[in-house]
């Protein structure tokens, strides 16, 4: 088994094909080409933290894979990034293990955003007015960087709890190309942005319905777990357009699973985001349509980025 540690696996990953290799995960996935169980969780207390356990394979692929990663809020107290991980890759033929990947949740992280910028590129409006980034976190950076690779589009305004954040977050060499506004209501985020991305923790929701714009795409990927909201649920009830990565996990939690709980849609409102892009009639057909994105996170994003790492990895010679 070979063992690659992140600073190895970000010099070795090219973004466009991981681009290629999420989208084509997305695919397998809804073509139903996939074995992915429900995702295994962990919760603590004292220090708050959580742990996800997600794991599958692709039907036709040589190898299966189990990550790990974990948020603990508390960390940048002790000088530590709030999340953590690792990825194993194993032989699918004979279970022999292949690769570990201690990518310090890189790789997570960077697959989340590769879907974010996935679900705009078939998703958002044409005309986008302004990017709006709802979190300051280092998803939010991810989220902002992928999005080069689906719009033009480089005017930002960003929102977080924290002001002082929201502008060391704005000031980010990584994301110096981008015009970056710093405000202190949402109210002035949604007035003035038809492409929001949201990347917050939140244990309510953040968005609410009679605050956002004919024409807005909403891409959330913050509620990975069943404690967490960032949508008002009454925004599906206005949106054309549903879309989720896993229809079975975003019925369980993510945002969409509220609206669903709470009767303001229904299943057969909702399409996977494999099914848009292999289905043109899914898209967005207007530009004064509403259309979502939730993104939970599925073990098929992250087999496709440590195959892809893996490969690149042994190209490069590391």
């Amino acid at each position: 088994m070979k063992i690659f540690y992140k600073k190895e696996i970000e010099e070795a990953l090219d973004i466009q094909t991981v681009l290629n290799r999420i989208e084509e995960g997305f695919i397998i996935y809804s073509k139903k080409e996939a074995v992915i169980p429900p995702v295994a969780s962990l919760y603590f207390d004292a220090p708050p933290g959580d742990c996800h356990i997600k794991y599958g394979y692709s039907k036709k692929g040589k190898y299966y894979i189990i990550k790990i990663a974990s948020g603990f809020p508390d960390n940048p107290k002790m000088g530590l990034p709030v999340g953590n991980g690792l990825m194993l890759l194993f032989d699918k033929a004979t279970g022999r293990p292949v690769a570990l990947l201690l990518d310090e949740r890189y790789l997570t992280d960077l697959r989340t955003a590769a879907a974010g910028s996935i679900a705009a590129k078939y998703l958002a409006p044409k005309n986008i007015k302004s990017i709006g980034i709802v979190g300051t976190g280092i998803q939010a950076t991810f989220q902002l960087q992928l999005l080069q690779y689906a719009t033009p589009c480089r005017k930002v305004i960003v929102w977080g709890r924290n002001r002082e954040k929201a502008e060391l977050f704005s000031k980010k060499p990584e994301l110096s190309e981008f015009d970056i506004e710093v405000v202190d209501d949402l109210e002035q985020l949604t007035s003035q942005c038809n492409l929001i991305v949201t990347t917050t923790n939140s244990s309510k929701a953040l968005l609410l319905s009679d605050k956002i714009q004919p024409g807005t795409h909403i891409t959330a990927v913050g509620t990975d777990d069943e404690s967490k909201q960032e949508l008002d649920p009454y925004i599906f009830g206005k949106a054309d357009r549903i879309i989720v990565d896993s229809h079975s996990q975003c019925s369980l939690f993510g945002d969409t699973s509220y609206a669903l709980k709470a009767g303001i849609i229904t299943e057969d409102q909702i399409y996977e985001l494999g099914e848009v892009i292999l289905d043109p009639s899914l898209r967005r057909t207007s530009e004064n349509q509403i259309t979502i994105a939730d993104l939970t996170g599925v073990a098929i994003q992250d087999l496709q980025i440590a195959v892809a790492a893996y490969e690149a990895l042994l190209e490069n010679g590391f």
